[in-house]
């Protein structure tokens, strides 16, 4: 995989959410305050340390975050913000355990983490819609619709959900959702040009734009226009033990992460430039990242009321009955839910700027 692409949504799926004495323990080294931390988690300059998980390599997901660290405006909010580099734990591990206050996550990874009991909680939607779809090579005439699916093979990364979630798509398309899988071992616009597999399920803000940059562009299909619920692709999460003990630093990272994705709404070109600017060893296709970062700002970052970061109830429960009805969801003891989760708790917009 190349070192600057995103983690794929369907990717993460298949990392499980699980604590092991070892993790915990690796994870103590990797998040330990520095030297010149106070007791209270404050250092020498009177910053309060707030820790934040990344999902993967920094690209334009992580945006306004290295906006508002490029521009100072965690400083200004007293906060010296670490950013604990991409490893072999999750995220959603890191602040379940508590050894992280802050980390992007996804929907269905919370969701799989909720289920099991394991405290982490949404705080912030990075994005608004749904960024992954079903996608074919621009060149199929043959593939019109999810339907045309039916008898073909899509190429996968092997997690449990990838299955219903297609064949609910095609069913909706009015197919009989029958298709054949492959493990996906190269990018999807590669598998498919090169006639591995017939369909698969890119992000359109980051590997869409590749293949379309490569001269293989992608024929795409919104899940969403075929009954597949809304996912907030990309979230900021946190745990409740965090947010009941630090709620005004709580508030005042997100105030700060809330205007560095208005920035990037507003300025796309200059927020992409920023965060080239802070991570020059890996995002070197300054090509690639503006025309995300541009696609991000028009599509993804703002909620159809404009706000930003904000999430809907019905959004959560959506999703988690799909998950439920599908039986992916298990509990504590690793046993199938015999009910569908109440997801309330799951999320929060409490600690958002009231107006965004």
């Amino acid at each position: 995989m190349h070192p600057s692409r995103p983690l794929p949504y369907a990717r993460r799926r298949s990392v499980r959410i699980a604590l092991t004495a070892v993790a915990v323990a690796t994870l103590t080294v990797v998040t330990a305050c520095s030297s010149n931390s106070g007791s209270d988690g404050s250092d020498a300059e009177g910053l309060t340390e707030v820790t934040l998980a990344l999902d993967w390599t920094p690209n334009t997901n992580h945006t306004g975050i290295y906006v508002a660290e490029q521009l100072g405006w965690f400083e200004d909010a007293g906060i010296d913000l670490r950013i604990v580099p991409y490893g072999s734990t999750s995220p959603e591990t890191l602040l379940a355990s508590h050894k992280a206050d802050f980390g992007i996550s996804y929907q269905e990874g919370l969701t799989a983490a909720r289920s099991a009991g394991q405290d982490i909680t949404s705080v912030y939607a990075v994005t608004q819609k749904t960024n992954v779809t079903v996608a074919v090579s621009a060149d199929r005439d043959d593939i019109d619709s999810p339907k045309d699916l039916d008898g073909k093979t899509y190429a996968g990364f092997g997690a449990a959900y990838e299955k219903p979630l297609l064949e609910s798509v095609i069913k909706n398309a009015g197919g009989r959702g029958d298709f054949e899988s492959v493990s996906l071992s190269t990018s999807a616009y590669a598998a498919l040009y090169a006639g591995k597999a017939d369909f698969a399920m890119p992000m359109p803000t980051w590997e869409g734009l590749e293949a379309k940059l490569s001269g293989k562009p992608l024929k795409n299909f919104e899940l969403t226009d075929y009954g597949f619920p809304d996912i907030y692709s990309t979230l900021i999460a946190s745990s409740d033990q965090y947010l009941e003990a630090n709620e005004a630093t709580a508030k005042k990272f997100l105030a700060a992460v809330q205007r560095g994705y208005a920035y990037a709404v507003d300025h796309p070109a200059k927020a992409a430039g920023l965060l080239v600017e802070a991570n020059k060893s890996v995002l070197t296709n300054t090509e690639l990242v503006n025309e995300s970062a541009e696609l991000l700002a028009e599509s993804y970052y703002r909620a159809p009321d404009g706000s930003l970061g904000t999430q809907s109830a019905d959004r959560w429960s959506a999703f988690a009955d799909f998950e439920y009805e599908a039986g992916l969801l298990d509990d504590a003891d690793g046993k199938k839910l015999t009910a569908a989760p109440d997801t309330s708790s799951w999320f929060t917009n409490d600690y958002l700027p009231e107006k965004s």
